[in-house]
């Protein structure tokens, strides 16, 4: 994977811009730089390739303004750099709405029963499908095309895993928090770890986040 890494922000700087003077510039302390040069570890050993990424992600201040997600098994790039664009497989891509069918809920393969059990008594008999899969930056995307509506995860993570979907889902209109609601603080000099949850969505986020901050094991 170490091509995939060297590579991953040639796409963000290649997109269009009114002129290079646009760019922004900022202190190279307020910079952060995180990097998971092997998202879905487990499943990468069990062969589950569909699962596995390659992320990267830039934040300024704590706040995730580009981010790269590369599905190598499936030679597919996406990438969203906020106030800039996105890749192309993501032109388009709106915030949507809630349309009352089933909830599509993704979590991780360990926690899924959970999970479905808070988010059926929170949902009040509405139908609710909970996906269990592996790794973040799969998640993440997962939301983004709109094949889930909520990605949730219950336990501590590492930001180096989530800040590249953050800044994606930011780009497009989405947002991503803990569950107790607050954003995630990406600057380099702070605990690595999110020990609060994560709900990640591209519409109706606090209804949902409301409804499931209950599954949480923090």
């Amino acid at each position: 994977f170490y091509w995939a890494q060297i590579n991953l922000f040639k796409a963000v700087v290649s997109t269009q811009s009114t002129g290079a003077g646009d760019d922004p510039k900022f202190p190279a302390e307020d910079i952060t730089v995180w990097i998971d040069p092997l998202d879905a570890t487990k499943e990468y050993t069990e062969k589950l390739t569909e699962y596995v990424t390659v992320m990267a992600c830039v934040a300024v201040n704590g706040v995730p303004v580009a981010g790269v997600i590369r599905k190598p098994f499936d030679d597919k790039t996406y990438w969203g750099w906020v106030g800039h664009g996105t890749s192309g497989n993501m032109e388009g891509v709106t915030p949507g709405k809630d349309e009352g069918g089933p909830l599509r809920v993704i979590v991780s393969r360990s926690h899924a029963g959970s999970v479905k059990e808070t988010a059926q008594a929170a949902f009040d008999g509405r139908e609710v499908t909970v996906t269990p899969a592996g790794g973040a930056g799969y998640k993440a995307i997962e939301v983004v095309e709109n094949k889930q509506d909520v990605y949730v995860h219950t336990t501590i993570i590492k930001k180096w895993d989530i800040c590249a979907g953050d800044a994606i889902l930011r780009t497009l209109g989405g947002k991503q928090t803990d569950l107790r609601g607050n954003d995630i603080n990406y600057s380099h000099n702070l605990d690595p770890k999110n020990e609060h949850g994560l709900i990640a969505t591209m519409h109706d986020h606090e209804t949902y986040r409301e409804k499931l901050q209950g599954v949480s094991n923090s």
